[in-house]
């Protein structure tokens, strides 16, 4: 089959394509997914660059996304047959075993999910990552749930005062934009932050009350402006750096802060007395600390509050397998929306490159 392999730790720039790579045989339990679309997350260039607690073998395959159709059934699998259409949730796929950037996948049978209905290919195959870690940085702290949900967009009151306040950091990636339609579906009122002021505008469209620019110096202020004596409940944070400091200032008392990313880096002179007084708390979100029945349960509760609110998971592009370095560098660039790959078909001439 084909498939990109990483031979060692280093950088994406020692991805390989390989035609001949050997097909995988399903283990118990485990069924093998003949790919159609895989997403690409920004974790996959940590674990290439060594950033990433794995131990893979080599070649090494990435990829943790995808939706495919089941070609081969594992002793022990009784409720997946072939020919099911599925999408992968959370595993070790990707990260310790061989992953979803290639024509197949083996993957534990308890870690699939049917499409949901009326989902694309594309909105399926590359929501499940992003949207559980999303789901764990909003559950994570159980004092900070909205007592109410929302009603579906556009049937809802105003109730601007009465919903605690959800901040995201770096709303229009992957994690964000899931952070927006779940916290909106979840009840919460969403405040995102976002450089691009047409990225802002379609973080409005898909929910968020609240949009400001993080390269504002005073977007703080006018954040307590528009809040008046109300403070963030709870942030998302996904993107540490000096601008960590300034979240810890729009937070009121019992403020809680998730912490997913660290895309500007280390945060400098974090004072811990910031913490006191607002009795903060900080917390990590890790997707793999999820157990298999976890994350299903997790993922039908993420369905249904998305089906709730209206919502569908934003898909940026769909490139061509053959062009996996120059999707990888579009996710890089900051795209609003899943980046995705299409798997080539066996048996069907690969088409030229470019965007699918």
């Amino acid at each position: 089959m084909k498939a990109w392999l990483l031979d060692k730790i280093g950088s994406l720039a020692d991805l390989r394509l390989a035609d001949d790579h050997p097909d995988p045989e399903p283990r118990d339990g485990e069924v093998v997914l003949e790919v159609a679309l895989a997403g690409l997350n920004p974790a996959d260039r940590y674990l290439a660059e060594g950033q990433y607690p794995a131990k893979p073998s080599f070649p090494h395959i990435l990829g943790r996304d995808a939706i495919g159709t089941v070609v081969a059934v594992g002793p022990g699998v009784s409720d997946v047959n072939v020919g099911d259409r599925r999408i992968v949730l959370r595993t070790d796929v990707g990260v310790n075993q061989p992953g979803t950037l290639a024509q197949r996948v083996a993957v534990d049978a308890g870690s699939l999910a049917p499409v949901p209905d009326g989902w694309s290919d594309e909105q399926a195959g590359g929501a499940a990552l992003v949207y559980l870690t999303a789901w764990q940085a909003l559950r994570m702290w159980e004092d900070v749930t909205p007592t109410r949900e929302a009603e579906p967009k556009g049937d809802a009151p105003d109730r601007s005062g009465d919903r605690p306040v959800l901040l995201i950091t770096g709303a229009s990636g992957g994690v964000g934009t899931a952070c927006v339609h779940l916290g909106g579906g979840l009840g919460f009122e969403v405040v995102g932050l976002s450089r691009s002021r047409e990225k802002g505008e379609r973080l409005k469209a898909e929910g968020a009350d609240h949009v400001f620019d993080p390269t504002d110096g005073g977007w703080v202020k006018q954040l307590k402006t528009t809040l008046g004596k109300r403070r963030v409940r709870l942030a998302v944070d996904n993107v540490g750096g000096a601008a960590f400091n300034q979240l810890l200032d729009t937070l009121g008392d019992q403020g809680r802060v998730s912490c997913v990313g660290r895309l500007a880096g280390p945060v400098p002179e974090f004072n811990t007395a910031a913490l006191l007084f607002r009795r903060l708390r900080i917390g990590g979100v890790v997707v793999s600390g999820y157990t298999r029945e976890e994350a299903r349960a997790a993922w039908a509760q993420i369905v249904e509050v998305m089906n709730r609110a209206g919502r569908k998971p934003i898909v940026d592009s769909v490139w061509k397998f053959e062009e996996l370095q120059r999707a990888f560098e579009w996710l890089k660039a900051g795209p609003m929306g899943k980046v995705m790959v299409r798997a080539p078909t066996p048996g069907r001439p690969s088409p030229s490159p470019g965007r699918a």
